[in-house]
């Protein structure tokens, strides 16, 4: 039968685990520890199949598994709202399991779910929440599936990206979600290289379709996959959604589609994907194992002068991360000039266009000085409120520089030590690294949350029962209309400072992401060319018992 899995999959797939496990142990090969333990886990476990939903941040994914289980289960919002990972699978009855990662577990009401998976009653996950999960009866059709909603890659909030990034391994089939809005990014193509390693089934899922005519949604999926075969060379299928207009259609298609043939095929399915895993490991696995051979084969008193020729200047740590520091700090240093001379040329009109509006509306305001004042700073802190955001939003683009900028130069001082790593393992040992996954995500940080503090200050509001307001009324709309080019300075060298926190946050994540790259990068190099003495055999065999393993797999 076309779908069934050979019978020695499973004892092969384990041995092969047991064999990369072997080498990581013996070789400390620390980069391969969270893929490992993913691919260990699904071996054990046999758990659902994970059908994670993807993306960068308000793709919607939320409103997606809402639309599709028919009921409003998963918070959603104008901000980036998820911040923990969120399973729904099916139960008997309905309820949710918040896991801790100190490994309590707490038993909550479906209504009760936002306390812990949102930002706003959950920030930077400070209840420290593994995963929820979530049991539904109306998920019994796809009782071998598991739905996973995701924090957004790409998110103002770092602490959802690396959420996100560290739950890669564990993913089965993905959904990417990729907004109308803003569609095929180069942070979903670096999505799809990374998810390749993870999984065999990648599925592109056009979200809020109803912002495209039936033409422009014709001409975005030709887009995707020209794109996709120029960039990646494959294939992926593309399916529409909507929340808004013809989502019934949109929802029979997806679960037809995806859902029903996976759980049809739900066996076949889980072996692949464990394949799949067990495969991309190997192949790390025997890359580095080459590394550990050569070593071991050259002379014990040659080691010290070997480390050096490898781990020589070019790719030394110290001097990496002063470079990225150097990057980040000085394009952290020209982001508040950018964003400030941007903004300085709408001090003006924002002063005429709320003057002019404060004008017209003071002769309706009643009451005394106090009155006056207070009705003043509320409509002040509306008015300018309304006009930052407008200001944030149709100029968010031109902020982007410095981050932009920063993130290039990121990309190629990693290229470029890599690069060397690459060519002393080379002209040292004859080996070539297997390819690698890093990538420097790039996160343009949305609306910073722009607020209004009270800067205008009465003192004669103070005395407001000794001024008859019928004869000084019209001194203070005038003193008033006069505080407005103050309020609008204040308020945009405020929004330009929130915006400037917001971009160098995410400068000086770009920075720690590269470093961590390149710290476990040479501890897994060092440890390969330290541990190898009298090795040489143990290497060999494992070697053999990987190949030939990795031979089994492709019969």
């Amino acid at each position: 039968m076309e779908n069934s899995p050979p019978k020695m999959s499973i004892s092969l797939i384990k041995k092969i685990l047991q064999t990369v496990q072997q080498a990581s142990s013996l070789f400390h090969l620390v980069s391969l520890n969270r893929q490992l333990e993913a691919a260990q886990n699904l071996l054990k476990q046999n758990p659902p199949i994970d059908v994670a939903i993807l993306g960068q941040f308000k793709a919607g994914k939320s409103s997606f598994i809402n639309s599709l289980l028919g009921q409003d289960i998963l918070p959603v919002g104008v901000i980036p709202v998820t911040t923990t990972i969120t399973r729904l699978q099916y139960g008997e009855f309905e309820r949710a399991v918040v896991r801790h990662f100190d490994g309590r577990t707490t038993t909550i009401k479906i209504s009760e779910i936002e306390e812990f998976t949102s930002e706003a009653k959950n920030q930077d996950n400070q209840k420290n929440v593994a995963v929820v999960d979530i049991e539904l009866p109306t998920l019994r059709e796809y009782s071998g599936l598991r739905l996973v909603d995701t924090p957004g890659l790409g998110s103002v909030y770092k602490y959802h990206q690396s959420t996100s990034e560290s739950w890669l391994p564990e993913v089965g089939i993905a959904l990417l979600a990729v907004s109308a809005d803003r569609p095929l990014s180069e942070h979903d193509l670096e999505l799809i290289r990374e998810l390749t390693g993870h999984t065999p089934n990648i599925t592109l899922l056009l979200t809020k379709a109803d912002l495209l005519s039936a033409s422009q949604q014709d001409e975005v999926i030709r887009f995707f996959r020209q794109t996709l075969q120029r960039e990646l060379n494959r294939e992926l299928p593309v399916y529409l959604y909507s929340t808004r207009n013809q989502t019934q259609l949109y929802k029979e298609l997806v679960k037809k589609e995806i859902l029903q043939k996976l759980t049809m095929n739900r066996d076949f399915e889980f072996m692949r994907i464990l394949r799949h895993k067990s495969q991309s490991l190997l192949t790390t696995s025997l890359s580095y194992l080459h590394i550990a051979l050569e070593a071991a084969l050259k002379a014990d008193q040659e080691r010290a002068a070997l480390k050096e020729q490898i781990l020589n200047e070019k790719v030394n740590e110290s001097l990496f991360r002063e470079e990225m520091g150097m990057i980040a700090r000085e394009n952290q240093r020209q982001t508040r000039d950018l964003i400030q001379t941007c903004l300085d040329q709408f001090q003006i009109p924002v002063t005429k266009k709320v003057s002019a509006t404060l004008e017209a509306d003071l002769p309706t305001w009643r009451g005394n000085l106090w009155k006056l004042s207070r009705r003043y700073e509320e409509w002040m802190s509306e008015n300018m409120t309304e006009e930052m955001h407008l200001l944030s939003q149709t100029q968010r683009h031109n902020f982007f520089g410095t981050l932009r900028r920063a993130h290039a130069s990121i990309v190629r001082s990693l290229e470029a030590f890599r690069k060397f790593l690459d060519e002393n393992l080379q002209k040292v040992l004859g080996v070539t690294m297997a390819e690698a996954d890093w990538k420097i995500d790039v996160i343009e940080p949305d609306h910073p949350d722009i607020s209004f503090t009270k800067s205008f200050d009465v003192h004669l509001d103070l005395i407001w029962f000794l001024i008859p307001m019928f004869i000084f009324r019209r001194s203070f709309e005038r003193h008033f209309i006069k505080g407005v080019p103050r309020e609008a300075e204040i308020n945009i060298s405020r929004l330009a400072y929130q915006w400037e926190k917001s971009i160098n946050s995410a400068i000086e994540a770009m920075r720690i992401q590269a470093v961590n790259y390149v710290r476990e990068e040479l501890a897994t190099i060092e440890a390969l060319l330290s541990k190898t003495q009298g090795k040489t055999e143990e290497i060999k065999q494992l070697i053999a018992q990987l190949e030939k393993q990795a031979a089994g797999l492709t019969e």
